[in-house]
C-alpha cells in the first residue's frame, strides 16, 4: 500500500470496541471524507465572510508570497542554489545563481526545476521535498516530490546541466525513503522492499527504513546489496558516505527510540560500534569526534553534565584512548543548541536565558576565536558553511520585531549583510520583554511578551509546543505582526519545559512520567498573564500544532477554566492509540508505551480524547488538520471533534485534504488556514 492510495497506518483499522469513532481513522475513507466535508462546510460559512477575515487572508499570502522576502539559498560549487515560491509560482522553482548576481538587489536565476510546470505537464499534485546533490561535480541530483506535502515522496535523478531527468537512472516509489550518493553510479537506498530475509519487513513499526542497501546504477532495486538491518522496533536506519577529502569513510545510524541511537562506521563492510551514549549526539569530522551528552557521562574518572560537548582524536578514540577536550559546558541560564564546521573554525551556537550567544573556536587547538560583527539581542543561526572548501559562513539574525537579515563572511571575521527582509508592521510601535513564570514545582519558565507599546492589556495569544528538545527563540513574526498584534492583540511565546531552551535536561525531565511538567509551567504561563494584568481568562487564547496541539488539547481537558479560545492544529488527541498510526510509534520514547500498564497510569490524564467530559465548560476552540499529514494521523483531529460534539459541546473543525503535516501545500492554502485562526481569536476573545 502506498501513501498515493491511502495514507492510513494498517494499524488503524483493528478493532476496539470502546471507541465508536475508530472508523474516523480511515484517512481516505467515503464515510470519512464524507464526515470532514460535513465539518468543513460550516466553518468555512461561519469564518470566511468578513471582511476582517478576507484582510486577514490576503495580507498574508502577500506576506507569504511578496518578492523582497530573502531568497535564501545554499552554495553548491560555484552556483548558490535556492527553492522559491511566489504567487506566479505557488508550487515553486528550484533554481541557482553565482554569489556576484546573488548579492545584487535584482540576481539573475537560472530556472533547473519549474514545480509548477511539471506538476500540470504529469497531472499530479506535487509538492517540493528536497534535493541531493552530488559532491563535488555538482551534476546530478536526487529529487524528492510528495503528493499533496505527505512525508512520503517519490525520488527521481535530475541531470542538472541539461536539464533533464535522467533515463533509466535512480528512482523511487513513493515512500519515506532515504537516499544518499556515494559515487556517480552508487547511492545508499533505505524504503520498502518488501519481505527481508529475515522474515521481517523492511521498514520499521513507525513507517521509516529498516533496512538500507548499496543501490549500483543500471541494476533493478531488488537486487541491492544489503550492508545493515535494523530491528522493527527501531524508528529507522540510514547510510551515509563521508567524502571529506583525504578522510572518505562509511556512517550507518540506526535509531532505537526518537533519543537513542547506534552510530557505526563501515569498515571493510563490517559495522563497528561507534562507543558513545546512545543518547548522546556524536559526529566525525576528519580526525575529530565531537560528542555532546544528553545525560551524565563519565569519562577518564570525569562526569560530564548533560549538554557537555566534548572533542576526542577519532582513531585514538576508536583503541581505547577517552583522552577529551571540553569544548563547551552548560549553565543554569546557558545551553549548546548548534555548532558547525568552517575549514578552520568550529562554530558554537549558545542560548543564554534564551539568547544567542555565538562562540568560534580554532580547529584542533580549540582556542576561542574573537567573532565581531554579530548582532546584538536578536537569535543568531548558521545557514550554511561548505567546510572542505573555505571559511565561508552564511548568517541569520532575527528578532521578534526585527526583520530577519542575510548576513555573509567567514569565520572569525566580521560579516556584512547582504540581503534583508522587509517589515511587515511598524516595528517602532511594538515592544517584546521576557518575563518568568512559577511553575507548581518551583521552577521559573520564561516567556516573551511581544505588543503594542500602546497596549497594556487586552486580547492575548498564548502560543507552546513543550515536546521533542525544539527551543522556541525569538524571531520575526511577520504573520503574526499583522494579524493580531498591529491590530492591538499581545502575543506570548512559552518557553516550557520538554523543549531545548536550557538544554538537554529542560527536555529529559518532562518525558513520559515527567510530561505533567509540560502543562504546569504552560497552565502557569496563562494564570501570570491574568495575575500580572496583561489580560483576562475571557480574553485569553492558546495556539499550538502538532505536539503544542496535544497541549492545546490537554489545556481543553485539564485547566479550561484559563482560557477564552484554543486553536488546536494538527494535533496529537487519542494517546492510547497514537503509537498504532503513522508515525507514532516514534515517539514512544517522548510519551511512553500507552499498552504497559503501568506507564498508561501517567499517561491517561493528559490524552485529551479519554478525559472529554460532558457538562464541563470548554473554551470555545478551533481544530484543524491535514488529510495529507503522514506523520501525525488526522484521525486525532477528527475524533477530538467527534467527542466533543458527543458530548453536547460546540466546536468548529476545518480540515484540508492537502497539505501534509505542515497543514498547507502552498502559500494560499497556508493564508486561507493562518486567516481561519486569527479570525476564529478575534471573534472569540476579541469580542469582534
Amino acid at each position: 500500500m502506498t501513501a498515493h492510495d491511502d495514507v492510513r497506518s494498517p494499524q488503524a483499522t483493528s478493532p476496539v470496541s470502546d471507541d465508536p469513532h475508530q472508523w474516523l481513522e480511515e484517512v481516505t475513507g467515503d464515510a470519512a471524507l464524507s464526515w470532514v466535508r460535513a465539518h468543513n462546510e460550516p466553518t468555512v460559512a461561519e469564518l470566511t465572510t468578513s471582511e476582517r477575515f478576507r484582510e486577514l487572508e490576503a495580507a498574508t499570502l502577500a506576506t507569504l508570497d511578496t518578492d523582497d522576502r530573502i531568497p535564501y539559498a545554499r552554495r553548491r560549487g560555484e552556483y548558490l542554489y535556492n527553492f522559491w515560491r511566489d504567487a506566479a509560482n505557488p508550487r515553486g522553482l528550484w533554481r541557482r545563481t553565482t554569489f556576484d548576481s546573488y548579492v545584487t538587489d535584482s540576481p539573475e536565476w537560472d530556472v533547473l526545476i519549474d514545480v509548477d510546470e511539471l506538476a500540470r505537464a504529469e497531472d499530479e499534485n506535487w509538492v517540493w521535498a528536497g534535493a541531493t546533490v552530488l559532491r563535488p561535480e555538482y551534476e546530478r541530483a536526487l529529487i524528492s516530490l510528495s503528493r499533496g506535502g505527505a512525508d512520503a515522496s517519490v525520488v527521481r535523478e535530475f541531470d542538472i546541466p541539461s536539464r533533464t531527468w535522467v533515463d533509466g537512472g535512480f528512482a523511487l516509489p513513493e515512500n519515506k525513503s532515504s537516499v544518499g550518493w556515494i559515487d556517480r553510479d552508487t547511492v545508499y537506498v533505505g524504503t520498502d522492499f518488501g519481505e527481508q530475509p529475515d522474515g521481517h519487513g523492511s521498514l520499521t513499526d513507525s513507517g521509516y527504513p529498516r533496512v538500507v542497501k548499496r543501490w549500483t546504477r543500471g541494476t533493478p532495486l531488488e537486487d541491492a546489496v544489503t550492508v545493515f538491518a535494523g530491528e522493527p522496533g527501531d524508528v529507522s536506519v540510514h547510510a551515509v558516505y563521508d567524502d571529506t577529502p583525504g578522510y572518505e569513510r562509511h556512517f550507518i545510524g540506526r535509531a532505537t527510540d526518537f533519543f537513542n541511537s547506534l552510530d557505526y562506521e563501515l569498515r571493510d563492510g563490517e559495522p563497528e560500534l561507534l562507543d558513545v551514549p546512545t543518547d548522546a549526539s556524536a559526529g566525525v569530522r576528519k580526525n575529530w569526534l565531537l560528542v555532546m551528552t544528553r545525560s551524565p557521562w563519565e569519562v577518564n574518572g570525569t562526569t560530564h553534565a548533560p549538554g557537555t560537548l566534548l572533542a576526542f582524536d577519532y582513531e585514538a578514540y576508536r583503541t581505547g584512548d577517552r583522552g577529551a577536550t571540553i569544548l563547551f559546558t552548560p549553565d543554569a541560564h546557558t545551553s549548546l543548541v548548534d555548532y558547525a564546521y568552517t575549514r578552520s573554525h568550529l562554530i558554537l551556537v549558545l542560548l543564554h536565558d534564551v539568547h544567542t550567544r555565538v562562540e568560534v573556536r580554532e580547529l584542533g587547538s580549540w582556542t576561542v576565536v574573537d567573532m565581531p560583527g554579530l548582532p546584538d539581542l536578536a537569535t543568531v543561526s548558521v545557514l550554511d558553511t561548505d567546510p572542505d572548501e573555505s571559511n565561508e559562513v552564511f548568517w541569520s539574525a532575527t528578532s521578534f520585531t526585527d526583520p530577519p537579515s542575510l548576513l555573509h563572511g567567514e569565520s572569525g571575521r566580521a560579516p556584512r549583510v547582504i540581503k534583508h527582509s522587509p517589515s511587515f508592521f511598524d516595528s517602532e510601535t511594538v515592544t517584546a520583554e521576557q518575563h518568568f513564570a512559577t511553575s507548581d514545582d518551583g521552577t521559573q519558565v520564561p516567556y516573551f511578551v511581544v505588543r503594542r507599546r500602546d497596549v497594556s492589556s487586552g486580547p492575548t495569544l498564548l502560543y507552546g509546543y513543550g515536546g521533542f528538545e525544539n527551543s522556541l527563540t525569538p524571531g520575526y513574526l511577520a504573520v503574526a505582526g499583522q494579524s493580531w498584534i498591529e491590530r492591538g492583540g499581545i502575543y506570548v511565546i512559552a518557553n516550557i519545559r520538554g523543549g531545548g531552551e536550557y538544554g538537554p535536561s529542560w527536555h529529559t525531565q518532562a518525558q513520559k512520567a515527567g510530561r505533567h511538567k509540560v502543562y504546569e509551567d504552560f497552565a502557569a504561563v496563562a494564570r501570570a498573564l491574568v495575575d500580572t494584568g496583561l489580560t483576562t481568562p475571557e480574553q485569553l487564547g492558546a495556539q499550538g500544532g502538532s505536539n503544542g496541539g496535544l497541549l492545546m488539547g490537554v489545556m481543553l481537558t485539564r485547566y479550561p477554566e484559563l482560557f477564552g479560545a484554543l486553536v488546536c492544529q494538527v494535533p496529537l488527541i487519542d494517546m492510547k492509540r497514537y503509537h498504532l498510526l503513522l508515525a507514532g510509534a516514534s515517539w514512544m520514547a517522548e510519551y511512553g508505551d500507552p499498552d504497559d500498564p503501568e506507564q498508561w497510569e501517567f499517561m491517561k490524564p493528559f490524552s485529551p480524547y479519554q478525559n472529554i467530559e460532558a457538562g464541563v465548560a470548554y473554551p470555545a476552540i478551533l481544530v484543524t488538520t491535514s488529510t495529507r499529514d503522514d506523520r501525525v494521523h488526522p484521525g486525532h483531529a477528527r475524533k477530538l471533534v467527534a467527542r466533543l460534539e458527543e458530548t453536547g459541546h460546540d466546536v468548529l473543525y476545518y480540515e484540508n485534504i492537502e497539505g501534509g503535516h505542515g497543514g498547507a501545500a502552498d502559500n494560499k492554502q497556508a493564508a486561507f488556514k493562518s486567516a481561519l485562526a486569527y479570525e476564529f481569536l478575534w471573534r472569540t476573545i476579541g469580542n469582534s
